[in-house]
């Protein structure tokens, strides 16, 4: 399956979350940690829903960029 994934940058370092597994959210000091801490993340969420015999949420979200002209 394949989940989106955002990334946030914040004064101290980044932050991520899967929007279609609720309750999952990472944070890392730089954008590569934080990318592999979500990975792991999403693989031990999915492992503990299978365990506890949950239903794996089917991937819905999806991530656009628009650019936007800025005017002067």
């Amino acid at each position: 399956m394949r989940y989106a994934v955002i990334y946030e940058k914040s004064a101290t370092g980044y932050g991520a979350y899967v929007p279609d597994l609720p309750g999952l959210g990472v944070v890392g000091e730089t954008l590569d940690e934080t990318k592999r801490l979500i990975r792991e993340g999403i693989e031990i969420h999915i492992r503990m829903m299978q365990e506890q015999g949950e239903t794996i949420p089917e991937p819905t979200s999806s991530v656009e960029e628009i650019d936007v002209p800025l005017s002067a």
